[in-house]
């Protein structure tokens, strides 16, 4: 609720793209794989947030789909997208519609993991990661195995079927891909920093 912008008449501009993971849902049965990419509204401004940002989730919806299959298609993801070994890691969370949820994170590209980074002249001590804030990892998006209530919903049997869901913030992964330590610096519109990107 707190992350929402509310607009004339009661209408609210989407926080997330999970509608279209939905409406998919209702317009047949399994098994789903799907992505849903688009643009998305919330009440956040700082460096590694904006009020409106692109977002991509994905779903994928069968019999005897696993938390195992959710991580392998995350590393992947996350991988293919960096073009490395990045490593990634899994924090319990809370989503409304996926048990168990979890926040997906990134090691962080500034400090390479370690929280640190050198001091602004010789000799001066190491300074905590601005961007990372000396934990070492970049939240990039969140996860979870889909909520049986969520399938009851769509008229899908939860004894029958299971499956995972997963968001990311495309201008956050854009930012550890390209080494930019403010996400707002995509939005300034200063022509000298978009030149940089083809």
């Amino acid at each position: 609720m707190q992350d929402t912008f509310f607009v004339e008449c009661g209408r609210i501009l989407r926080s997330h793209t999970s509608p279209v993971q939905v409406r998919t849902m209702l317009a047949g049965p399994p098994p789903i794989k799907m992505i849903a990419p688009g643009d998305v509204f919330r009440r956040d401004d700082d460096a590694t947030h904006t009020p409106m940002f692109p977002q991509v989730e994905g779903l994928c919806v069968d019999r005897h789909v696993s938390f195992a299959e959710l991580k392998g298609t995350l590393l992947h993801f996350v991988r293919r997208f960096f073009g490395g070994a990045l490593e990634i890691r899994l924090r319990p969370s809370f989503f409304p519609f996926t048990e168990p949820s979890a926040e997906v994170d990134a090691g962080c590209f500034m400090c390479g993991g370690t929280g640190r980074r050198p001091g602004p002249g010789p000799g001066a001590p190491p300074e905590t990661c601005r961007l990372c804030k000396g934990s070492g990892w970049i939240e990039i998006g969140g996860s979870g195995m889909v909520h049986p209530n969520v399938f009851r919903a769509v008229g899908y049997d939860p004894s029958e079927v299971s499956g995972f869901a997963f968001g990311m913030g495309l201008s956050r992964m854009a930012m550890l891909k390209y080494g930019v330590d403010d996400l707002r610096a995509f939005y300034d519109n200063d022509i000298r920093f978009l030149r940089q990107f083809p």
